[in-house]
């Protein structure tokens, strides 16, 4: 019997009691009962999206949220500079350039961040730029951008600021109003621990500007469509029922925890993570580490491809590879969503086996004797 662990950046373990809740029988979506539990939902979003703005679900998966923004804030012809770091980073200038969008590029080596004073110089070299997109988190290469430093840079600006948060969402901070985000954009699989299907998006009043003029076009993703809809405690269209139920639940569990508790517990594990990684003599590829995915350079003379399949196949546990350029080069170690300290030391264990199996030569449990470490000093509850 083997059993299995996921300890990927997304899709990440859907608790139990989430599950639970998707099993109920289905109910019909315009319904007294369904639009409570959208009530509900939107509140528990706003929450954990720290923002009083409405968020927006959509029936697809985070890249739909994004295809959304670009669709709702831009027009063919505008101008937006794109921040491009990582594999995900990239996909705000290829959406860009489906929509027409004259697109104006920051390139930021893999591995690295931008600086918010790049930003300031682009943005003054570009002033008609209506958009600037931002990852908070580059899943790809495990690092995490200052968002809240080039908020600032936008301060007093008409430029919009739009943030990727799908993997970081209710794993790292983000403070959207306080910061001064005007769109964030998510997706359930992740932090939220729901299994994939919604894209999310709040939208602030200033962005709101933009949607009213963009004529790109629209019909099921329309944000002005979306909002009247919320307006009422409903969505446009046929809900994701089920997924918007299991959401909910997740949230739920997420504000019994606080939100200040989950964002620790996040911290613990990618801490423990990183201990360990560099107690085997790994190195690790981001110079800015998110605490939601922790991204670990190959081994000289191992197959990083085969590392994650045989992890997989053999012994059950799912970690990620890396990928474009990075693929075989790097492995990336998602500790993220319903994770606790147990988690993390069944997927270094496993990988300390797999690794001495392949001939890499270091001290047997070194790596899972400094998770344990991390954790015998700070609980995580």
């Amino acid at each position: 019997m083997k059993k299995t662990s996921l300890l990927t950046p997304g899709p990440t373990p859907v608790p139990p009691r989430v599950l639970l809740a998707m099993a109920a029988p289905i109910i019909h979506h315009r319904t007294p009962q369904f639009r409570a539990i959208l009530k509900e939902m939107y509140e528990n979003l706003q929450y954990v999206f720290q923002t009083s703005n409405p968020v927006f679900p959509l029936a697809c998966s985070g890249t739909g949220a994004m295809e959304a923004t670009v669709a709702n804030l831009l027009s063919p012809g505008d101008k937006a500079i794109c921040v491009q770091g990582g594999k995900f980073a990239e996909r705000w200038s290829e959406i860009c350039k489906v929509y027409g969008i004259n697109t104006v590029l920051i390139d930021v080596e893999w591995g690295d961040i931008v600086s918010p004073g790049v930003i300031a110089k682009t943005l003054e070299e570009n002033e008609d730029a209506k958009v600037v997109f931002t990852t908070l988190c580059e899943t790809s290469t495990g690092v995490v951008t200052d968002i809240a430093a080039i908020a600032q840079v936008l301060k007093g600006k008409d430029t919009v600021l739009v943030t990727d948060a799908i993997s970081a969402l209710g794993g790292m901070e983000l403070q959207t109003d306080k910061w001064g985000i005007d769109v964030v954009v998510a997706g359930s699989q992740k932090g939220l621990m729901t299994p994939p299907g919604l894209g999310l998006c709040s939208v602030s009043e200033k962005a709101w500007k933009l949607v009213e003029d963009s004529n790109s076009p629209r019909y099921y993703f329309d944000f002005r469509i979306a909002r009247k809809a919320y307006d009422k405690s409903n969505t446009p269209y046929t809900s994701a029922i089920t997924l918007c139920i299991g959401l909910n639940e997740a949230l739920r569990m997420i504000r019994e925890e606080t939100l200040e508790k989950v964002l620790q517990r996040h911290e613990q594990l990618a801490v423990a993570v990183r201990a360990a990684m560099q107690a085997l003599g790994l190195k690790l590829f981001a110079k800015y580490p998110a605490n939601v995915v922790t991204a670990v350079c190959v081994p000289e003379g191992i197959d990083g491809v085969e590392l994650v399949k045989v992890m997989r196949d053999a012994y059950g546990v799912s970690i990620a590879g890396g990928q474009a350029q990075l693929e075989g080069k790097i492995f990336r170690i998602g500790q993220l969503g319903f994770m606790n300290e147990f988690d993390i030391i069944t997927g270094i264990s496993c990988l300390e086996i797999v690794l001495k199996k392949m001939g890499y030569k270091f001290e047997a449990g070194k790596g899972v004797g400094a998770a344990e470490e991390i954790f015998k000093e700070v609980c995580v509850e």
